[in-house]
């Protein structure tokens, strides 16, 4: 992750619900980060010590288990905020995140965050309502994720890790190793998982070649991911 020079944050926010929320006076703290596609944004453990809002582009939350599996827990495009919880906890970095595609975070330290809240209490009232809708909609997405059937699930997953829709091609996701990854992430055998990849790769949802998977027809795979469940 890199820091963007000579950005004009008042144009950049322009626009969005961010021009509201940040005084004139407070813009100077604000800063730009570029990130680009597999890069790992933040790690668990990790000591953060600024708010970081997802500007473009997409990012994988996840963590490990003790065996050092792969848990995936949500998909972001913007807007997203990274780091809420770490502040208002005071801790560590929970879950790590990873970039799915190439992308940009604006920063504000915490320390001008703290200062912040002082002089303008809009602020507070917004990291309560974002936290309040993340842990709703990752309660609710634990509930749901094993009442739909494969089929949703692992086309949600491919919406969510796909940069352009139809046209996408995945090459390093699809090795056994990751399948068996994600076989067990949404609640299935590595044989049933490669049994829907068949089921749509003959009805022309997606391509299999050469240990690739290639999306042909985004529509038909929006309408089994039901709209994704992952985001």
């Amino acid at each position: 992750m890199k820091e963007v020079q000579n950005v004009q944050i008042d144009d950049y926010i322009k626009g969005t619900e961010l021009g509201e929320l940040f005084p004139a006076g407070f813009r100077k703290h604000l800063h730009v980060y570029s990130f680009e596609k597999g890069d790992v944004l933040f790690s668990t453990g990790d000591q953060l010590d600024e708010l970081y809002f997802l500007m473009k582009g997409k990012i994988k939350i996840f963590t490990h288990t003790p065996e050092g599996k792969l848990l995936i827990n949500r998909f972001k495009r913007p807007p997203a905020l990274i780091g809420d919880v770490e502040y208002s906890r005071g801790s560590a970095v929970i879950n790590s995140v990873e970039a799915v595609t190439d992308g940009e975070f604006l920063a504000l330290p915490f320390k001008d965050l703290a200062r912040l809240e002082g002089e303008h209490p809009a602020v507070i009232r917004f990291l309560f309502d974002t936290m309040a809708h993340k842990f709703y909609t990752e309660m609710h997405a634990t509930s749901m994720h094993m009442l739909y059937p494969v089929e949703v699930r692992l086309a949600s997953y491919l919406l969510s890790i796909s940069e352009v829709g139809e046209g996408t091609v995945f090459h390093g996701e699809m090795k056994t190793a990751n399948l068996t990854e994600l076989a067990e992430w949404i609640g299935t055998s590595y044989r049933h998982l490669n049994r829907v990849l068949k089921k749509m790769s003959a009805d022309d949802i997606i391509g299999r070649e050469n240990g690739s998977i290639k999306i042909k027809d985004l529509k038909k795979l929006s309408m089994l991911a039901k709209g994704n469940i992952y985001e």
